[in-house]
């Protein structure tokens, strides 16, 4: 049996779009309203998965950010960063311990010390790195996966699986270069490194190699001045820490012997302790300063001024 109260209900004409319903009144949206609706989630759903635009926002995004000067990206950043100039190089770290070895250096000793002012030891999240580009341990697809590939693809928001889809992927021990977007870092260079699940074949130290010098090569063409590395296939691909870490040593330093003047910075950044480790016994043997150090500690990062929007998981752990 319909009531009075019913019938004054059904007979209340709906609220139009926009309008808060109020009490008595049934909150419906007329067609009007859902057309609104429907394009405002069609314009939402371009804007983080923009299909047949896809090419023109990203593009038009990295050419807005290439041309912002240090301070104007800052304003947009979303998270803490660590600028290059409070991550100190490996002479540096070594400093206080050299001084007090100063006379036992030798001839090839102080020939090589040189380079131990091109390169740093960093523990932490790639992601904060305030610097030209940091290197992503990515897989064949480049759009994205676990460990540090995922955590750099979260960090730098939907544009760089935009552009990514646009370079049809990379083959392993090859390199492709990107914009950073909502990185602090200017770029980023994504290099796929080799599948080992713990067995090494001279192969699969060529193409881990060939990683780091595919990615310097890119860095020297594209004017970048200071890079970042992660740990390269150490992750779920399964190659060893230590010899993937002398691999890297290696190869960057062979690198910078021949290109010394065209880079001002390579971090090797790490994140679990296992990593750490390694390289801070290894680093003196390839760049040597006049002795071994006190221990050190990674910089903090600055605080930025926007609010992160969402979680951003810290597991950095190598692809």
């Amino acid at each position: 049996v319909q009531t009075a109260a019913d019938a004054a209900t059904l007979a209340t004409p709906p609220p139009t779009s926009g309008a808060v319903a109020q009490p008595g009144q049934r909150a419906s949206l007329s067609p009007v309203s859902l057309g609104n609706l429907q394009l405002k989630a069609a314009a939402s759903h371009s804007t983080m998965y923009p299909g047949n635009k896809r090419k023109k926002v990203w593009r038009e995004e990295k050419e807005r950010l290439l041309k912002m000067t240090l301070e104007e990206r800052r304003k947009e950043y979303l998270r803490d960063y660590v600028p290059l100039k409070d991550i100190p190089t490996w002479k540096e770290e070594m400093k206080n311990k050299a001084q007090s070895d100063e006379d036992n250096t030798n001839e090839a000793f102080l020939m090589q010390k040189s380079l131990s002012d091109k390169v740093s030891l960093y523990r932490g999240d790639i992601t904060v790195l305030e610097i030209d580009a940091i290197v992503n341990a990515a897989n064949s697809s480049l759009l994205g996966g676990g460990g540090v590939d995922g955590c750099i693809h979260r960090a730098a928001g939907p544009c760089l699986v935009a552009e990514c889809r646009s370079l049809s992927g990379c083959e392993t021990g090859q390199a492709k270069i990107t914009c950073g977007y909502d990185l602090p870092a200017k770029y980023v260079i994504h290099t796929v490194g080799p599948i080992a699940r713990g067995h090494i074949s001279d192969i699969h130290k060529e193409d881990l190699a060939n990683c780091y010098k595919t990615s310097l090569k890119l860095a020297k063409e594209n004017l970048i001045r200071s890079i970042a590395f992660p740990c390269i296939s150490t992750g779920i691909y399964g190659f060893p820490n230590e010899p993937a870490a002398v691999i890297a040593l290696t190869t960057v330093k062979e690198w910078l012997s021949k290109n010394e003047n065209e880079m001002d910075r390579v971090i090797f950044c790490v994140f679990l302790e296992v990593d750490y480790k390694i390289y801070k016994k290894k680093m003196n043997d390839f760049f040597p300063t006049e002795g071994a150090g006190k221990k050190s500690h990674s910089p903090s990062p600055v605080k930025c001024k926007t609010k992160l929007p969402e979680n951003l998981e810290d597991d950095n752990e190598g692809e």
